[in-house]
C-alpha cells in the first residue's frame, strides 16, 4: 500500500522543518489521534540528526477488529533521519504488535512554496501475513488485511493532522 499526503503550510520552510523535527512532542495536543510521544533518543551527525520517538495513538479500534488488534497497535516506534542539507526527513515505523510482519517507511521534503511550506509525505506500507506469530495460519491473510486496512485508514489522515497540527502550534506560539 502507497502512502501519499501533500500538505501546506503557511510558514517559511526552515521554521516547519525545525518545528516538526525539534517541537514533536510539543504539538501532541494538536493532533487528536495521538495521545502521548516519547523522545527516546536524539543525535547528531554532521548535517544530519537521528531521533528515535514512541508514539501512542488514540483512535479507536473497530470492534470488528478488535478480536484481533490489540492496543498495541495504538503505539508505534519511529526512526528519523533528518537531513538539514536538502529539508527531508526519511522515516521507518516500527509498529509494537505484528512487527515482524509490519514494514512502514517513507521520506518526507519540506518544499518551498512562496511563502509557505508544502510537506510531500511518500512512503510504503507493507504487510507480510507469512510473518504473522501466533495465529492459526488460515487466519494470516484476514489479519493482514484488517492491520493493512487500519492502518491504511489511519496513516494518511494522521500525516494531514499533523501537518494541521504544526500549524496550529506555529499560528499560537509565534517567534519572539
Amino acid at each position: 500500500m502507497l502512502i501519499s499526503a501533500d500538505t501546506k503550510i503557511p510558514f517559511p520552510r526552515s521554521l516547519v522543518y525545525a518545528t516538526y523535527r525539534d517541537k514533536l512532542v510539543e504539538l501532541v495536543p494538536y493532533m487528536p489521534n495521538v495521545r502521548q510521544i516519547t523522545l527516546l533518543s536524539r543525535k547528531e551527525a554532521g548535517s544530519n540528526i537521528y531521533t528515535v520517538n514512541e508514539w501512542h495513538g488514540g483512535s479507536e479500534i473497530p470492534a470488528a477488529a478488535r478480536v484481533l488488534l490489540s492496543e498495541d497497535m495504538l503505539s508505534w516506534t519511529e526512526y528519523n533521519t533528518w537531513n538539514q542539507a536538502d529539508l527531508t526527513v526519511e522515516w521507518r515505523i516500527e509498529t509494537h504488535a505484528f512487527t515482524e510482519a509490519v514494514k512502514c517507511y517513507g521520506k518526507n521534503r519540506f518544499l518551498e512554496d512562496g511563502n509557505n511550506t508544502v510537506i510531500e509525505s511518500r512512503g510504503e506500507l507493507v504487510i507480510d501475513p507469512k510473518k504473522i506469530k501466533g495465529v492459526p495460519f488460515f487466519l494470516t491473510s484476514t489479519i493482514a488485511h484488517v492491520v493493512e486496512d487500519f492502518l491504511g485508514k489511519n496513516i494518511q489522515p494522521n500525516l494531514v493532522a499533523m501537518s494541521a497540527g504544526v500549524r496550529q502550534y506555529l499560528e499560537q506560539n509565534p517567534l519572539d
